[in-house]
């Protein structure tokens, strides 16, 4: 394969956009029967932060045209082929098409500007439209020295091949492949089962660290490093530093009120409010997923300047499933995280079927 340098202004076109303060989401909005998302400069969720339904005077890519967005600040970069809001943040974020984008050359393309400027640019050295203008890009190109879109996209098909089988495999030799759900799973998915309301107090017991971790302490060794956020679930890296470890089959709050299980042994930061709830309630993953879902609600009580703690959760309540003797109803827990784990790998399987058939069609 021939490469070539190009510069991402050669390849691809600034377009004007639209940005939104989010705090006049309320007055923008109307009725309607469509919504589209509401995108900022995030790495998580795919930089959407809401689905918005808003005035017209606001929404870009009216036509629904293949589109990148490549933040600045953290060089997060987008494939979309929407209409979509975005966020205000005067400027920082490039919108860019071309009339022979689609999604398997953009994927290409993509790959091609994360492997140059991760490495050009940091939040000190932002990816400002100008920067990314005069920034190249190494592309495949065809005899004639032009860009090679077609072995671009047959490429991504390849990869995308690959991996399904890979898929494939994993799926059937862990026995995910077998994802029907039974009639009593049915049943019991449409039933709403007894339940009680429990204070956490009554059902957890909770934990601080003892070090002050932080991201110079992460070496990749010894156990992972949970911090406050969302990105990767809290979780850093993994650290050796001597602290306190805490049992695999638990869950960790941090004072955003984001909940997570975390089957595995970890160690926490003091300095950011993350805490660990334990307790002989959480028998297995299955039911340590359940009671993450009961708590979700967590995030839209607490936030930066109204932080959760121990003593500030302990007393809210969560609805647990029981057993006609006022038992916890563990059995309905472990079926109900069962039957969404089968309709999530049921959405995967005919995904991975739909890619298969797609690919077919076009050898």
């Amino acid at each position: 394969m021939k490469t070539k340098l190009f510069k991402i202004s050669d390849v691809l076109q600034w377009q004007s956009q639209k940005e939104i303060d989010p705090l006049k989401l309320n007055e923008l909005t109307i009725e309607g029967d469509f919504s589209y998302p509401f995108y900022g400069q995030a790495t998580i969720n795919n930089g959407i932060i809401s689905f918005e339904t808003l005035t017209p005077n606001v929404l870009n890519n009216k036509d629904g045209k293949p589109t990148i967005l490549i933040h600045s600040n953290n060089q997060n970069i987008v494939y979309l082929e929407t209409p979509f809001y975005l966020k205000d943040g005067h400027g920082a974020t490039s919108v860019l098409q071309s009339d022979k984008l689609n999604e398997k050359n953009a994927l290409y393309i993509i790959t091609c500007i994360k492997k140059v400027i991760t490495k050009k640019f940091a939040y000190n050295e932002k990816a400002t439209k100008i920067a990314l203008k005069n920034t190249y890009i190494e592309l495949p190109v065809n005899s004639s020295d032009e860009i090679d879109y077609t072995y671009m996209e047959e490429r991504i098909r390849e990869l995308e091949e690959e991996r399904i089988r890979e898929l494939s495999a994993y799926l059937s030799a862990s026995g995910l492949d077998n994802y029907q759900i039974t009639a009593s799973e049915e049943q019991l998915f449409s039933e709403k089962p007894l339940t009680k309301q429990f204070s956490l107090s009554e059902l957890f017991t909770s934990e601080t660290g003892d070090v002050d971790l932080q991201q110079k302490d992460i070496d990749g060794k010894g156990e992972y490093f949970i911090n406050s956020g969302l990105q990767n679930y809290g979780i850093k890296g993994k650290t050796s530093r001597p602290a306190k470890i805490f049992a695999a089959n638990t869950i960790t709050v941090d004072f955003f009120g984001n909940v997570y299980f975390r089957p595995f042994k970890y160690k926490m930061a003091t300095h950011n409010h993350v805490f660990s709830l334990s307790g002989s309630i959480i028998k297995n993953d299955k039911v340590g997923l359940y009671l993450v879902s009961q708590m979700q609600y967590f995030k839209k009580i607490f936030s930066y300047d109204e932080m959760a703690t121990w003593n500030k959760i302990k007393d809210l309540k969560i609805e647990i499933p029981i057993n006609k003797d006022e038992t916890i109803n563990y059995d309905y827990m472990e079926k109900y995280i069962s039957i969404f784990e089968k309709k999530s790998i049921k959405s995967v399987i005919n995904w991975k079927d739909k890619i298969i058939n797609t690919t077919k069609k076009i050898i």
